[in-house]
Formats: structure tokens, C-alpha cells, sequence
């Protein structure tokens, strides 16, 4: 499937709905081979990748989902998500998305319980067959944070022209011992976020989350 990269750009979104169809290792293996080639500083290529399926996923789905249900206390971050005191307009926009988006479930403002569960379905990857766990060394700065960022929107345009679809978390922080049951990872490294991957389940309904006005976030000087 060959995607035009302006194409990639504007049709990604984050899916929070897959069908269980199983994505091909050998199309995981392309896409991330190809990610390596994201840039970052210094060539330092900080991010940490590990990917699961099968059973090992189907495990993590269990005991992450186990959690919820008893109401098990989340793990304590070790980053910072938002500021405690988002400003405007960043506070504006986080507030119109959570309104679009329970929106689209017909879920109420007030209603928490029905939020709560909404955000059980984080625990499952969407009915995703696929997700990728990406992870930082706790010794890198936020420029490394920033390039792992970039390897991580370069994983998910290249998911695009396998025609596939992505939803990047960084709800899976909370349950990061959960996570770290299943993959080992070093002591060192620190859970940024998990991404479900798979195939768009198209019945489930997937709003589109609007944009700033182009002139909101970009200046253009120039003679």
C-alpha cells in the first residue's frame, strides 16, 4: 500500500477501536526498521522499543484489566503528564477534546463512573492484536525526550502506509510495574507511553479531534 506522506499525515489520528485481525510480524519488523531512521540528536537514538503480541499481550491485557476492576491504586508517575496549572489556551483545547471526545460516546461531563469505564478500554489496547511499549533511559534530558517523540511520530505515519492504525497512551505509565512484569526492561529505563496498533475496527465510530487555526501556532516572518 503506497500512502502519499501528506496523505499519512492527515489521516492519522488516534483509533480507539480495532478489529482482532493480527498484524503480519514481518510489517512490524518494516515499519520499525525504517523508524530507526528518525532523527535525533547527536544520532543518540534514545527511544527503547519493545513490541507484544500474542500471548504475552493477551497477559498484560489480563492483569492490567485485573487492576482496574479492583480498583488497585495507579503506580506513581515518574514524569510529569501536564503542568498542574495548565494556562491558555493549552487549558481551553484539553478541555474541548474531553468534550468531543466522551461526547462521542454519549457520556455526560458529570457522569464519572461511565468515564472511568471508557478509560478501562486503555487497558485492553482498543481490541488491539498489536502494541508497542516505547521507553526512555531516566539519565536522558527533555531534547531526548523530544527526539523520542519524533521516533515515535515517524512509527506511527509509516503504520499509516501499511494501513494501519495506531493510538499512542500514556495512561500505560500508571500501570508501568504491570508492563514491567511482562517485558523486563532495565531498571534504567523509564515507560514513556504504550501504543495500540492494528487494523481500524470502522463500526466503533471515531471522531476527529479539530485543530488550532493555522495563524493560532505558527508566525511567518519573512521579507
Amino acid at each position: 500500500m503506497i500512502v502519499d506522506v501528506y496523505e499519512a499525515v492527515t489521516s492519522r489520528r488516534a483509533v480507539r477501536g480495532f478489529t482482532d485481525r493480527q498484524v503480519p510480524g514481518k510489517v512490524l519488523e518494516r515499519v520499525l526498521s525504517a523508524a530507526a531512521w528518525a532523527p535525533s540528536g547527536s544520532n543518540l537514538q534514545p527511544w527503547n522499543s519493545y513490541v507484544v503480541t500474542g500471548g504475552p499481550l493477551a497477559e498484560l491485557k489480563k492483569r492490567a484489566g485485573r487492576r482496574a476492576a479492583t480498583g488497585d491504586p495507579w503506580d506513581e508517575r515518574e514524569y510529569e503528564m501536564y503542568p498542574s496549572e495548565l494556562k491558555s489556551p493549552y487549558r481551553e483545547r484539553r478541555s474541548a477534546f474531553g468534550a468531543e471526545r466522551y461526547g462521542a460516546l454519549g457520556i455526560s461531563r458529570d457522569d464519572l463512573e461511565a468515564r472511568q469505564r471508557a478509560a478501562v478500554a486503555n487497558w485492553d489496547c482498543f481490541g488491539a492484536p498489536a502494541a508497542l511499549f516505547c521507553y526512555i533511559d531516566r539519565d536522558l534530558g527533555p531534547p531526548q525526550w523530544a527526539d523520542v517523540g519524533m521516533y515515535l511520530q515517524t512509527v506511527m505515519l509509516l503504520l499509516r502506509a501499511e494501513g494501519l492504525h495506531s493510538c499512542t497512551q500514556m495512561a500505560w505509565s500508571v500501570y508501568r510495574t504491570t508492563v514491567a512484569e511482562i517485558l523486563s526492561p532495565p531498571d534504567e529505563l523509564i515507560l514513556f507511553c504504550g501504543m495500540s496498533i492494528g487494523y481500524e475496527d470502522a463500526t466503533a465510530g471515531h471522531p476527529r479531534t479539530g485543530r488550532a487555526p493555522l495563524a493560532e501556532t505558527v508566525t511567518f516572518v519573512g521579507g
